[in-house]
């Protein structure tokens, strides 16, 4: 009677022990699975053409690496083409917000050490920027990236080929900002933004100008507008009527209203250069 007794406590035990197993397993595949669908509906939602090339290849990885099982089956990965066939390339939320953060893993790993408060830089930039939220998928996106070898030319050539010039502007003026949310940047550092400026596309007065933004000296109002100490009042005037065309805000609108604030931010600093210029030479 009594090895029966023990029999059955042992049982209940054993029954106990498994159920509690069974239901941490489950609510961790619950758990991944509600992740994995966030994950799914943030990333592959918003991409377009950032889905084949190089990018699409980098973000492949991330799926496969973060998510098992992603990389097949429930995400395939396409050319720009077969998005949208017979279509212009289109620009969505997701193309850019992905090219950010392949590139900005590039010029973090311009120095060969990514520090953990560089992270935490980044992360306070990705949430004041685009959420908490977002920025917690965005972070974790981010160093799955780092882990890989970038091919940063083939990349930029992507973006060049996609991407319209003005969002590309709004793009590097982000990848500045990110670089220095730590209130400082190396010679590594710069030389990997201006190469991917280049690579872009972007003129080198666009890129002055909008390194200018960040990095300020005593004629940071005339290198904003991107013309000589020199210039006459009507080359000065004709130099801001292009920035105001080129940054307007209205051009990046579908991109989220997040992304359309920074351009607004930007916009008013170059407003301020033109003011700053215009005090100082009297004219209106």
């Amino acid at each position: 009677m009594l090895k029966l007794l023990l029999a059955v406590i042992l049982l209940g035990v054993v029954v106990t022990a498994a159920g509690n197993i069974m239901g941490k397993q489950s609510k961790n595949e619950n758990k991944k699975e509600k992740k994995k669908k966030s994950f799914a509906k943030w990333l592959g939602g918003g991409l377009g053409w950032a889905l084949g090339g190089p990018i699409g290849g980098i973000i492949g990885f991330v799926l496969g690496s973060v998510y098992d099982g992603m990389q097949s089956g429930e995400f395939e990965y396409k050319g720009a083409q077969d998005v949208f066939p017979g279509q212009p390339a289109y620009t969505r939320r997701g193309d850019f917000t992905t090219s950010l953060l392949v590139l900005s893993a590039a010029v973090m790993k311009a120095d060969e050490k990514v520090m953990k408060s560089e992270l935490d830089y980044v992360k306070d930039f990705l949430k004041r920027n685009f959420g908490e939220e977002n920025a917690a998928e965005m972070l974790l996106v981010l160093r799955s990236i780092l882990k890989q070898e970038i091919p940063v030319q083939a990349v930029c050539q992507q973006i060049r080929e996609n991407m319209d010039y003005s969002i590309r502007l709004e793009l590097l003026y982000f990848l500045f900002g990110l670089t220095l949310a730590d209130k400082q940047i190396s010679k590594a550092e710069l030389d990997v933004l201006q190469s991917i400026s280049l690579w872009m596309g972007i003129t080198m007065a666009d890129f002055h100008s909008i390194k200018a933004l960040f990095i300020k000296d005593s004629k940071a109002a005339y290198k904003i507008l991107g013309v000589d100490e020199n210039a006459t009042n009507e080359e000065i005037k004709k130099a801001y009527r292009q920035l105001v065309i080129n940054h307007h805000p209205d051009k990046v609108s579908h991109l989220g209203e997040d992304i359309q604030r920074a351009a607004n931010e930007k916009l008013k600093q170059i407003n301020a250069a033109y003011d700053e210029i215009k005090k100082q030479r009297g004219f209106n």
